[in-house]
C-alpha cells in the first residue's frame, strides 16, 4: 500500500523534519494539520499553503492534563483525520563521566519528551485510527541510535530504543488490523534539534534535511513501514537479525498465551 493518506495530523511541526514533512505531505495532495507549540510558525505554514490544504493547532505535548481534551478537539474537528504523525523530540549531551553535574529532571524530561509523550498519543489516537473502515496510518519517527546508542547523548538513545521496542509491540499486536504502524529512523539531520552545540555547528550536522525528505518519502510511497535512512549494510544486517529474533520470541509467547 502506497502513502495515500488524506488527512494528515503532524505533532512537531513547526521546525527541523516535522517542518519539513509537513511541506511535503502537503505538496503531495494530503490535508496536513501541524501540531507545535510555537503559534508564529503554526500560522506561517498555515499562510504558506492556504487554510484549504493546511490547518494548524498550538499544542505542547507535555501538557499531560490537556492530552484528552486535545485528542478529542482533533477528531471532533476532523473526522477524516487517516493519519497521525508523531515526530517530536528534542537531544541534549549529558556528560555520565561528571555524574554530580548532572541534571536528573532535564535527564528524565527528555526521555518524556521523547518517549512517553508519543507512546501517550499513540495510545489516546488509536481508538479513532483502528475504528475507522478504511486504511490509517500511524507513524512515528524514531532514530538510527536506536539500535546503536551514542555514547554522549544517553537520555536521548535510550529513549529512541525504548520508543523502538514499543513500536514492535504495537506493530506486532496490531497485525491484521486496517492501521499500519509506520516508524521512521532518520541519521543525524542538518535541524535545530543540534543547535544545543551551537547553531552553526549544529546545524551543519549530519544529512542535508531536503535529502532526508527524498529519501524518506521514496520509502513511504512505496509503502514501507520501517523507513530506514542513511543505514549502511552492517547497520541494515543488525536490524533484520533483530528483527528476526523478535519475530521468533513473539511467535513463543503469542503460543503460550494462548494455551
Amino acid at each position: 500500500m502506497s502513502f495515500n493518506y488524506k488527512r494528515v495530523l503532524l505533532v512537531g511541526a513547526t521546525s527541523g523534519i516535522g517542518a519539513a514533512m509537513a511541506d511535503k505531505l502537503v505538496v503531495e495532495g494530503a490535508k496536513v494539520i501541524a501540531v507545535g507549540r510555537r503559534q508564529e510558525r503554526l500560522d506561517a505554514f498555515v499562510q504558506k499553503h492556504g487554510p484549504e490544504k493546511a490547518s494548524a493547532v498550538r499544542y505542547d505535548i507535555n501538557d499531560t492534563a490537556g492530552l484528552d481534551a486535545f485528542v478529542e478537539s482533533i477528531v471532533s474537528k476532523y473526522p477524516d483525520l487517516d493519519c497521525v504523525f508523531l515526530n517530536s523530540g528534542v537531544q541534549s549531551q549529558i556528560k555520565l563521566s561528571r555524574p554530580a553535574e548532572v541534571d536528573l529532571d532535564a535527564f528524565h524530561q527528555e526521555v518524556n519528551t521523547n518517549f512517553h509523550r508519543l507512546v501517550d498519543l499513540s495510545i489516546k489516537f488509536l481508538p479513532h485510527l483502528l475504528g475507522k473502515p478504511s486504511p490509517t496510518a500511524l507513524v512515528i519517527t524514531n532514530s538510527l541510535l536506536s539500535q546503536v546508542p551514542a555514547c554522549l547523548m544517553p537520555a536521548y538513545s535510550a529513549s529512541k530504543a525504548a520508543l523502538n521496542a514499543f513500536v514492535y509491540c504495537l506493530r506486532r499486536q496490531n497485525r491484521g488490523a486496517s492501521t499500519k504502524i509506520i516508524e521512521i529512523w532518520p541519521p543525524a539531520v542538518q535541524t535545530e534539534l543540534h543547535d544545543y552545540m551551537g547553531a552553526e555547528r549544529g546545524r551543519a550536522i549530519g544529512m542535508p534535511l531536503a535529502e532526508f525528505v527524498e529519501q524518506t518519502w521514496s520509502q513511504l510511497a512505496a509503502g514501507s513501514e520501517e523507513v530506514i535512512v542513511g543505514a549502511d549494510e552492517d547497520y541494515m544486517k543488525l536490524v533484520a537479525h533483530r528483527q528476526n529474533r523478535f519475530e521468533a520470541m513473539s511467535d513463543l509467547l503469542e503460543k503460550h498465551m494462548a494455551a
